[in-house]
C-alpha cells in the first residue's frame, strides 16, 4: 500500500486559562471571553484512504468505549464529503488519550485533526476558511484547533485572536466522574455577567495563567464534587488550580521544582504534567 494512503496525526487538548460568560445572545448562546492554550496531551488518529466512499472507525488502546461526542470523527469525515462531492473513504482508527467529559476539547481536537488529515489524503485543497465553516457546524471548539495558534476566544467561540503565550508546565488531574455542560449553562446560579475584558488587560496581568476566573467552576462544583476534591488536593500541594472549559478536569502552573506527592490523590484519577504548545503539530498543514 502505498504510504501516499495512510496518515497518522495528533489531535491536541486544550486548557481555557481562564472563561469569562459576559452575557447571552437572544438565541439563548452564552458569549465569552477566554484564552485557549494547547497543551502536548494528545490523542492519535490513524486514516487509511479507501475506495467507495464508506467511512469506518475503530477505538484502540485501553480507553474505554467511545462517548457520543467522539462521533465528531465520523461527523468531520461525512460533513467534508458533503461539502466537496469527494468519492473517497477511510478508516479512522482512534487511539484516545485525552480524558473524555474534561473540558479539554479532545473531541474537537479529533474533529479538526480529521478535517486536516483528509482534506490532504483525498487530495481536496480546500483553504482554510471552507475548513472552518464545517467545523463550526461540528463545535464551536473546532475552528480553535484548526487555527493553529494559542488564541483570545469571544463571541460563542468564533471569534479567535492568536495570542503569543510564554512557555510554561502545569500538571493537570481528571477526575473519574465529569460534569454535565448542558446542565452548566442551563443552571440559573450561573455568572452571565462578568465584566468585559481585553487582550492588554490579560498581557499585562502580573501572571497570565492566574488571569481571571472560570465563571463555570461554581455550577460545575455543585454538580461534580470532585472538583472540590481536587481542587483542596491541589492547594495542600501548594498549587494554585482552577478548573477547564467545562471540566472536570483542573490544571494548576507548575515546574520540575514543584514538589507534588501523586501518591495522595483519590483512586481512579489521572494526573499528568504538561507543557504548552507554541502551536498546533499540524499547522503547516493549513496553507
Amino acid at each position: 500500500m502505498s504510504l501516499r494512503q495512510l496518515l497518522d496525526v495528533p489531535a491536541p487538548a486544550k486548557l481555557n486559562l481562564f472563561l469569562h460568560i459576559t452575557g447571552r445572545r437572544a438565541d439563548g448562546y452564552h458569549l465569552l471571553q477566554s484564552v485557549f492554550m494547547l497543551i502536548d496531551w494528545c490523542d492519535t488518529l490513524h486514516f487509511e484512504r479507501r475506495a467507495g466512499g464508506v467511512i469506518s472507525r475503530e477505538d484502540i488502546g485501553d480507553s474505554g468505549p467511545a462517548l457520543p461526542e467522539q462521533d465528531l470523527v465520523v461527523r468531520a469525515a461525512q460533513a467534508l464529503q458533503q461539502a466537496t462531492g469527494c468519492e473517497w473513504g477511510a478508516h479512522i482508527a482512534l487511539d484516545k488519550q485525552i480524558p473524555q467529559e474534561a473540558g479539554m476539547g479532545g473531541g474537537s481536537s479529533d474533529a479538526a485533526s480529521c478535517l486536516l488529515a483528509l482534506n490532504r489524503l483525498w487530495g481536496l485543497k480546500l483553504p482554510l476558511e471552507q475548513l472552518m465553516q464545517i467545523g463550526l457546524q461540528l463545535g464551536a471548539d473546532v475552528p480553535f484547533f484548526l487555527g493553529g495558534d494559542n488564541a483570545w476566544v469571544e463571541g460563542v467561540g468564533e471569534q479567535l485572536t492568536p495570542i503569543a503565550l510564554p512557555a510554561a508546565e502545569f500538571l493537570v488531574l481528571k477526575p473519574p466522574t465529569g460534569a454535565s455542560t448542558p446542565k452548566i449553562f442551563q443552571s440559573p446560579a450561573l455568572k452571565r455577567d462578568s465584566s468585559c475584558s481585553t487582550i492588554e488587560d490579560f498581557v499585562a496581568s502580573a501572571c497570565v495563567f492566574s488571569h481571571g476566573h472560570n465563571d463555570l467552576q461554581p455550577v460545575a462544583t455543585d454538580l461534580c464534587p470532585d472538583i472540590k476534591i481536587g481542587l483542596d488536593w491541589l492547594k495542600n500541594q501548594n498549587l494554585s488550580g482552577r478548573m477547564t472549559g467545562s471540566g472536570s478536569a483542573l490544571f494548576a502552573p507548575a515546574s520540575q521544582a514543584s514538589v507534588v506527592d501523586i501518591t495522595t490523590l483519590p483512586a481512579n484519577w489521572i494526573a499528568r504534567s504538561c507543557k504548552n504548545l507554541f502551536e498546533h503539530p499540524l499547522k503547516q498543514w493549513r496553507k
